[in-house]
């Protein structure tokens, strides 16, 4: 689940509200996304207040027992690689082992030039901080990192060439059920002899009185018949996560969180009575 970190009505009683929403309703992940200046090309799209994802997660892990924690995407450039590394491994430690990192290069122009970082060099910063958490997890004397899953997030063949080279899973975001399809043979094609990532995509949740048609139907868009088929057809494609993602746009659905939680409560509730399709 891709728990809102930001908009008008948000706050840390709702952020704990939510984090237990989704624990209690079963749910084996919670993630958050990642900005640390909301400048105009991110809050047109993510707008104040937002929450900086470790400070977030760090918390969550005292307001939850098991779910696990992470993020849907760090911009890995933001931050220098050794002190991602060290928080991500201090906060896999705290939370008993439960942290995912999700990473890509970003897009918010205006966001790397507040903070100094050159727009060209987010490719290579990805890189730097993915090798960096790797070593990490084999370093039992200093930042004993542990397990940390690494999941590469984007749908550019770029993203697909970084999974494969670097990361544990490749971390597609918000697309149609053909296009997923298609990308998971790219993928495969780009692998090679190399192993193939796994695949953790990242899809909407909009629930929906009648189906919704058409070529441009996304994932996890419609009648709660049309999600539960989604996520078998995921399921089939190798997916064993799937992030649901109920933002749809609008700050001011931030302002009532429960028309979410009861999307997410229709899809617990269904979600174990999918038909379950042999893979051919």
């Amino acid at each position: 689940m891709n728990v809102p970190n930001f908009g008008p009505g948000t706050d840390p009683g709702v952020l704990r509200d939510w984090a237990r929403t989704v624990e209690g309703l079963g749910f084996d992940l919670l993630m958050v996304s990642d900005h640390v200046v909301v400048t105009p090309d991110v809050a047109r799209q993510y707008p104040a207040p937002f929450y900086e994802p470790f400070t977030t997660l760090s918390w969550l892990a005292g307001v939850t027992d098991r779910i696990g924690l992470g993020t849907t995407v760090l911009v890995a450039p933001y931050r220098h690689p050794l002190l991602t590394t060290r928080m991500a491994a201090n906060l896999n430690q705290l939370s008993g082992g439960r942290l995912v990192i999700g990473v890509a290069p970003g897009w918010a122009e205006q966001e790397f030039a507040a903070l100094g970082v050159p727009f060209d060099r987010r490719g290579r910063i990805t890189d730097e901080t993915l090798v960096a958490l790797r070593a990490a997890r084999d370093d039992t004397e200093d930042y004993r990192a542990g397990p940390i899953p690494l999941w590469v997030g984007g749908n550019s063949d770029a993203a697909i060439g970084r999974a494969v080279r670097l990361g544990d899973a490749w971390h597609p975001l918000r697309n149609t059920l053909p296009w997923l399809r298609e990308a998971v043979g790219r993928m495969r094609t780009v692998a090679g002899e190399r192993p193939v990532p796994a695949f953790a995509p990242r899809i909407v949740l909009r629930i929906t009185p009648s189906p919704v048609t058409g070529p441009d139907r996304r994932a996890g868009e419609g009648t709660v018949e049309q999600v539960v088929a989604d996520l078998e057809q995921l399921r089939l494609l190798g997916a064993e996560t799937v992030v649901l993602d109920p933002f749809d746009g609008d700050p001011e659905e931030t302002l009532n969180p429960a028309v979410k939680w009861q999307m997410l409560a229709t899809v617990a509730a269904n979600r174990d009575q999918r038909p379950r399709t042999e893979q051919p």
